[in-house]
């Protein structure tokens, strides 16, 4: 009886026992901080260094061909198509796509309330998957203009509208994080990603990516401005060491950033594959925190590009708070430095607070519940309203155009019917449709001339059929050659009102452009013009030159050729309707050149010393697309690039820096200085007046020139831009532009601080770089320190920089 009483007493203790441990348990469950209902710092000292080091490196993602890491085994290197890939985490396997073909996911912290977020490329609209498995339904994203289209309408308003379509997209696919837009400079006109960036001038590609960021970001998701700095080349993009002064650095390819950070505030900044004078700039503190963080005061938290960079903990060290897509050797990497004492707990806490702060803000962590039906009907509107806005006449002979009695239109050039919507690579979009010029000019009531449109389409289809396949992501097919038409253009002028050719060029991640059939005309391309132009002048004909490219061309040597010529860069998947509202008077051009058209190469600054050099093999290395090969290039036209170096050296382009042609004309009016002498800022009123006879949109610029007292200057530089309204025919409109102290300064090295030097400053208003209206001056009496700064990025070599002098 004992013995029974005993155990019953035992088991109600037992039960006892266990519920007062499950009630422990549920009140640990409840201490434990929660992101969001707990302060940051709770929720930082409640995370071990294992979840630390999960959250600043990225889960990683799947890459179509790459197969998922064995279980149980180590996670290898993966060989695919030539080019080797780092060891990838199994999570980016193991746990489901939230968005199938987004470019990576950050680690979620369950227990502590931390979800993961989803980043995703690209700079022209959405890349995702737009077909997904046992699912009907489509996940198609607009094709936005690419960026130097965007550039060209000097416009802020028409790009900050192109974002606020651009981020519904993004929040209504589930992305928390857009991997764009980029703003490096175009430095050389054969950079393979220059459609993905604005202009050759700092403050158009700052005040451009400011605009699109503040659209993006209204939506409540975020940007990530990028590839910061000095990534102005694909060739060896992974291992260059690019050779550059901080003066150069800070005026010419820094500026843009420090403007777009301080107008929009990114969610994040991501840092480049290069080396900065020595050192990859993912692991430069004086780039990363000095500059981004302290200087200019970045909120957000700073990531590498895809597999950028060389050492985890030296990422770390130089506050690039997040490493993508990531892999487990740098999360374990991470953890032994931490606990050898090469990363102190305070720098991985700053790291993971930035991470923190945005994951608080993102569309996934609110609890948004996305819709997977942007409004794509309504966002092909808004871009092909943009890609009209920035289309650039460089040409219009004998109003070639618009088009009025011309009706039947021969349309010539491969790319008239297989029209270059954007470039390749990340900056690719995976979209429903592109309108081809052919499809454009008849929905705009054109008819064409169906013989030889009948004959290209043939053409093209059979040379397609020969194309081989693609090896990779970064692989694309080489340009189908120009069909010839000597034989048939006498009889095509004989038939239609008028010519149009289109000449295409496309480029993207993984490689820069060449100069033989790609920056020069092929010589089937000079073919055509010339077979086209003859017999259709013979006739008294006009032909007009539609240029699809992403990046500049030689034009100098047969714009001659031809009557007129419409810029239309990469105009986004309404191409065709885009460039037909221009042709045909619909849409007045008033887009501006924010890149220098040279006349030849040679005349390029950094012509003889872009992609560089390279440089021995240490014995044994191996070489491949991801390491790059050990190379370096120095930038000694220092802070003349573009227009800077044409204007200062009298260089004579094809169309200069800010050049446009419209089908109507303007004047501008007497400046209005508010004052002689600088105190504080002055302020210069002027007047635009439609001169001509249809109503149109004016670009105004205004170009200063500051006395060199103890620096090196160019002629002049860009300080301000506005866009006019759309104005009829006798209309005027007042624009006012408001210079201010750090206007007026460079970036003087030795003094590590912006100085404006005492003199007088010469305020140029024209409506190109070259053709300026109105001149009027202003005095400053004594030097003005606008900023002082730390002394950053050290050349470790000397740097022979280009003089005016």
């Amino acid at each position: 009886m004992k013995t029974i009483c005993k155990s019953v007493a035992s088991a109600a203790l037992l039960a006892l026992c266990g519920l007062s441990q499950l009630t422990v348990d549920a009140q640990a469950k409840k201490t434990v901080p929660q992101l969001g209902k707990s302060s940051l710092k709770q929720v930082i000292a409640a995370m071990t260094v294992e979840e630390k080091s999960k959250l600043v490196v990225g889960m990683g993602f799947k890459m179509p061909g790459v197969p998922p890491p064995v279980k149980g085994k180590k996670p290898a290197p993966v060989d695919i198509g030539g080019f080797t890939l780092p060891p990838s985490d199994p999570d980016a396997y193991n746990i489901p796509e939230k968005v199938p073909g987004a470019a990576g996911r950050t680690h979620g912290i369950a227990r502590l309330g931390i979800p993961s977020i989803t980043v995703s490329d690209g700079p022209a609209g959405l890349r995702i998957e737009p077909k997904r498995p046992n699912d009907a339904n489509t996940y198609y994203a607009t094709a936005f203009p690419v960026a130097t289209l965007l550039a060209s309408s000097w416009d802020t308003a028409l790009v900050k509208k192109v974002g606020v379509a651009f981020g519904n997209e993004v929040r209504e696919y589930g992305v928390d994080v857009l991997l764009a837009p980029a703003l490096n400079i175009h430095r050389n006109p054969l950079g393979g990603r220059n459609f993905e960036y604005y202009s050759e001038d700092p403050l158009v590609a700052g005040s451009m990516t400011a605009a699109i960021v503040n659209g993006i970001q209204s939506n409540g998701v975020g940007t990530s401005i990028k590839h910061y700095a000095a990534n102005n080349q694909e060739t060896n993009r992974n291992s260059i060491n690019t050779i550059v002064s901080e003066r150069a650095m800070r005026e010419i390819y820094l500026k843009g950033f420090s403007i777009a950070v301080k107008e929009s505030n990114p969610w994040t900044v991501m840092s480049s594959y290069n080396r900065l004078n020595g050192t990859y700039t993912s692991e430069r503190h004086d780039l990363i925190t000095t500059i981004l963080k302290d200087e200019w005061g970045f909120k957000g938290f700073v990531m590498t590009d895809w597999f950028g960079g060389h050492d985890a903990v030296a990422q770390m060290n130089a506050g690039n708070d997040l490493l993508m897509p990531g892999g487990p050797d740098q999360s374990d990497a991470i953890v032994a430095a931490v606990k050898s004492g090469k990363i102190s707990m305070k720098q991985l806490d700053a790291n993971v607070e930035r991470i923190l702060k945005i994951i608080l803000k993102s569309p996934t962590f609110r609890g948004y519940k996305y819709s997977d039906k942007p409004d794509l009907e309504g966002h092909a509107k808004v871009s092909r309203m943009a890609a009209a806005q920035g289309m650039v006449l460089l040409k219009n002979d004998g109003n070639a155009l618009p088009f009025s009695s011309e009706k039947k239109i021969a349309v010539f050039g491969n790319t008239s019917y297989d029209i270059i919507a954007g470039g390749t690579g990340s900056g690719d979009v995976n979209k429903a449709y592109t309108i081809s010029l052919l499809q454009g000019l008849g929905n705009g009531g054109y008819q064409v001339e169906e013989k030889l449109s009948k004959g290209y389409q043939a053409y093209l289809t059979e040379a397609k059929a020969k194309q081989p396949k693609p090896k990779n992501f970064f692989d694309h097919p080489a340009p189908i050659q120009e069909m010839k038409v000597d034989s048939i253009a006498a009889g095509e002028a004989d038939a239609a009102d008028a010519a149009v050719i289109t000449i295409g060029r496309n480029a993207g991640e993984g490689a820069d452009r060449k100069l033989a059939d790609d920056y020069y005309l092929t010589s089937a391309e000079k073919a055509v013009i010339s077979s086209v132009s003859t017999a259709f002048h013979a006739k008294g004909k006009k032909v007009v030159v539609i240029l699809n490219i992403g990046g500049v061309i030689e034009v100098a040597s047969w714009k001659d050729s031809v009557d007129g010529i419409l810029l239309a860069w990469q105009p986004g998947l309404e191409a065709g309707n885009a460039i037909t509202d221009v042709l045909s008077g619909t849409v007045n051009p008033s887009g501006k050149l924010a890149t220098t058209f040279p006349v030849d190469y040679p005349d390029v600054p950094s012509a003889k010393n872009f992609p560089g050099k390279d440089l021995p093999l240490a014995p044994g290395e191996k070489v491949n697309f991801m390491t790059g090969r050990p190379s370096e290039v120095t930038y000694e036209e220092g802070i003349y690039v573009g227009y800077r170096y044409y204007n200062t050296f009298k260089v004579k382009p094809a169309y200069e820096f800010g050049y446009g042609l419209s089908y109507t004309t303007f004047e501008i009016g007497d400046a209005a200085i508010s004052s002689s002498n600088f105190v504080g800022s002055v302020t210069l009123k002027v007047t635009v007046k439609n001169t001509g006879n249809v109503a149109g949109k004016e670009v105004v610029q205004l170009y200063l020139s500051a006395p060199a007292q103890n620096l090196d200057k160019p002629e002049s530089e860009l300080k301000g831009f506005a866009k006019t309204d759309l104005l009829a025919p006798g209309q005027s409109q007042t624009i006012v532009f408001t210079l201010k102290a750090a206007d007026l300064a460079s970036f003087n090295t030795d003094k590590s601080a912006w100085i404006a030097d005492a003199g007088q400053y010469n305020v140029k208003i024209g409506t190109s770089s070259k053709n300026i209206a109105k001149t009027v001056s202003f005095s400053l009496a004594a030097p003005l320190v606008t900023e002082t700064t730390h002394t950053s990025l050290v050349p470790q070599v000397t740097i022979n920089e280009l003089k005016n002098k």
